[in-house]
């Protein structure tokens, strides 16, 4: 089964703009955005064949290829993460058994958890 993870990320948030960008400090003193976090954390997860960020913002989608992960561009028109992620799906023409929308702002979701909604 091909299982693929697309993480939503909209820099245009009414209640906090930019969010993903955000920078958040970790425990040895580096920091690194809240979108890169729930990145790593995606491809921590065993069973998951390709990890994506959803986004229609450049400012995201140039912090994304910097730290290597792949982006697939959506529509500013989608009203939520479910929707950018159907999108992404449509666009990039995703071909997999089962697609997992992990929120872009859940850096400290465990893999285990990932796992098992796999299962």
């Amino acid at each position: 089964m091909k299982t693929s993870i697309i993480i939503p990320a909209r820099y245009a948030s009414t209640r906090y703009p930019g969010k993903p960008l955000a920078m958040l400090r970790l425990p040895k003193g580096q920091s690194k955005s809240l979108i890169q976090l729930s990145y790593e954390t995606a491809c921590k997860a065993k069973g998951i064949d390709s990890v994506y960020v959803a986004t229609d913002d450049v400012r995201i989608q140039s912090a994304v290829h910097a730290f290597g992960a792949e982006v697939i561009m959506t529509s500013s028109d989608c009203a939520n993460g479910t929707e950018r992620c159907a999108d992404a799906m449509e666009r990039a023409k995703l071909e997999a058994d089962l697609i997992i929308n992990l929120q872009g702002d859940a850096p400290l979701t465990p893999e285990w958890f990932i796992e098992d909604l796999v299962n």
